[in-house]
């Protein structure tokens, strides 16, 4: 039966082969805290099983079990033995995570070996990354050492685990690139704003000594739109796009009403967008104070209204910026902003919602295996990103079953079923139908 033609353009070292042979390397030099001198795990084959979880995307530690013998999942993962359940959390729960994220630099450097990057060149010679916060882990009964714990008006406590996540992203371009992943800890603060911000610092911190030459600018929304904030960024020589909102920034918008006042707001009134006749209506207004506070601190005002045939608002949106704002850049700088969701919908509800299992509880442990199975789960997230930006294989694989959910599903039954050596043999037996009609040869 014949099939597809496929295309022989895939950059051999941003394959997933390649891509999980670069990850085993790091494992390898993750530090086992266990004395042993002889193991029948090794930490790299276990973490590397975790990696080949979240690449299958099993719903469980249970399910991905069952399949634990398949000659395909050693030869793929380059796995020699893979643990029981409980063995697997018992050896991960106490590992340190910084070794872990100097993994995504990994990644980074073959995309900027390959020359992927300059798809997400933003304003230049730059790029634009998203930084956002979310919760991985929640629960009133299981707890940790790490947990943070918030008390509800009924006296109940709940225990949880959150981290803030930097992801590459581009105004044109659904394909993200997480950059690193930095855990909120107990000491950040009583507060969700400290607690983010302190764990950002951190992660600006990260990111500047991984990639020390990197031109970044910065997007978040609203909470991140303060003075202290906005000196992190400066320190390490980053520029900001941040979220701003009326109700969290009377003064600014206060300056931008007298900034209109003074013939010193400027607007452009965009062509219809749409067959409704609705527009874009950008504006800017340069060196107004953030806020009382710190009136030295000028920043840019950006914003955008879209606004129905008949000229009413339909919707708001405004940033500060240490960008500069021109007639040429004020709707480039705008797209930067408003795509700062995508680190939200193609980041976050991905894996929430396409087959990630990412709010299932894979274990919890005593230290820091919540975190470990995140950044394990977000490698696996990353290899996947860069196949359908960079592989023809894998994306005429996706295109050809249609959903995520689909191709997981097929990967999981070829595992199972047939004995493959690398992960392009098993694309190229699902794009052709081989793993459906006849046995394959060993």
């Amino acid at each position: 039966m014949s099939g597809p033609t496929i295309s022989p353009r895939t950059r051999r070292y941003l394959s997933a082969d390649a891509l999980f042979a670069l990850l085993r390397q790091r494992f390898e030099t993750v530090q086992d805290p266990r004395k042993q001198s002889h193991l029948t795990f090794t930490l790299p084959d276990v973490l590397a099983s975790g990696l080949a979880m979240f690449s299958l995307k099993d719903p469980s530690l249970l399910a991905y079990g069952e399949r634990q013998d398949a000659p395909s999942l050693k030869n793929v993962f380059r796995i020699k033995s893979i643990p029981s359940d409980t063995q697997f959390r018992e050896i991960l729960d106490p590992i340190e995570v910084d070794a872990l994220n100097e993994a995504f630099a990994d990644v980074f450097a073959e995309l900027q070996r390959g020359g992927v990057l300059e798809q997400f060149r933003f304003l230049g010679d730059g790029y634009l990354v998203a930084i956002d916060g979310t919760g991985y882990f929640s629960s009133s009964n299981v707890r940790c050492e790490n947990c943070l714990e918030k008390k509800s008006k009924d006296g109940t406590t709940r225990y949880a685990h959150q981290a803030v996540v930097a992801a590459m992203i581009h105004p044109k371009l659904s394909v993200v690139i997480p950059l690193a992943v930095e855990p909120i800890v107990k000491q950040d603060g009583e507060t969700k704003n400290d607690c983010e911000r302190n764990a950002t610092k951190r992660l600006l911190k990260r990111i500047k000594k991984q990639h020390p030459m990197l031109k970044l600018t910065i997007t978040e929304d609203g909470l991140s739109s303060n003075a202290p904030h906005i000196a992190d960024c400066k320190e390490h020589g980053y520029h900001f796009i941040l979220g701003a909102k009326p109700g969290d920034h009377a003064h600014l918008f206060e300056q931008v009403v007298d900034a209109d006042d003074q013939s010193r707001l400027h607007v452009i009134r965009t062509a219809k967008i749409d067959k409704k006749g609705s527009r874009s209506e950008p504006q800017w207004a340069k060196q107004i104070p953030l806020n009382k506070s710190n009136p030295d601190l000028l920043v840019n005002y950006v914003g955008q209204s879209e606004l129905t045939a008949d000229g009413d608002i339909k919707s708001m949106f405004s940033w500060v910026t240490d960008l500069g704002v021109t007639a040429e850049t004020v709707l480039e700088i705008a797209r930067g902003g408003r795509c700062r969701w995508r680190v939200e919908n193609e980041t976050f509800n991905t894996l929430k919602n396409q087959g990630y299992h990412f709010e299932h509880n894979y274990g919890h442990g005593k230290r820091n295996l919540s975190t470990v199975l995140l950044i394990l789960m977000m490698l696996a997230f990353l290899v996947d990103q860069v196949q359908q930006a960079c592989c023809p294989l894998f994306q005429a694989v996706l295109a050809k079953l249609k959903s995520r959910r689909n191709l997981w599903h097929r990967l999981r039954s070829a595992i199972e079923s047939f004995v493959f050596q690398s992960y392009q043999a098993i694309l190229e037996a699902i794009l052709t139908d081989r793993c459906r009609y006849r046995t394959l040869p060993p």
